[in-house]
């Protein structure tokens, strides 16, 4: 119903927008505040695509966040929940500097209905002295009626100079 609403109101606005007198402008002003018009109802669309095929009642959402400097280096990252692969994810080096960087990435986007639930990671990569990892991490949720977000965390532990890998539930 909220989707419906904001469809409408987009229509309603892009309809409104449509009929301000455009003969009175010049054509580069008119070609510009149409490509304003269609930016803007091509956001509106994205955001009731969202809360139509992920309402907040069944969506999981997983991210992926690096914080590491000299134990690991990413490779991949492979998602099962309920043992079945949801994503996959290789990572070129631009993508691993900018999670390094501070990015998160949104590794799933998915509908699960209430109850638990096992999301498992697999984590693929170099460690220190050129040994090669996959590791694994697991986290075993409960699904109620709001969003549930889920953080795949990388990150060095000094104190054993290897890499650590949890997930987390916010």
């Amino acid at each position: 119903m909220k989707g419906l609403m904001v469809l409408m109101l987009a229509l309603w606005a892009f309809s409104a927008r449509a009929e301000q007198p455009l003969a009175e402008q010049p054509l580069a002003e008119k070609v510009e505040s149409l490509k304003e018009q269609v930016v803007q109802l091509n956001r509106d669309l994205f955001i009731l695509e969202e809360d139509l095929l992920f309402p907040a009642s069944t969506q999981v959402a997983v991210f992926v966040s690096l914080d590491v400097g000299e134990f690991f280096l990413l490779d991949g990252v492979e998602l099962t929940i309920n043992g079945e692969r949801v994503a996959a994810s290789l990572y070129t080096e631009r993508q691993v500097d900018a999670l390094r960087r501070g990015a998160i990435q949104r590794l799933y986007v998915g509908n699960l209905k209430s109850g638990q639930h096992e999301i498992t990671a697999f984590i693929t990569g170099g460690g220190p002295q050129q040994r090669d990892y996959r590791r694994g991490a697991t986290l075993t949720i409960d699904k109620g009626s709001e969003a549930k977000l889920v953080e795949l965390q990388i990150v060095d532990d000094e104190s054993s100079q290897q890499p650590q890998f949890r997930l987390v539930e916010w």
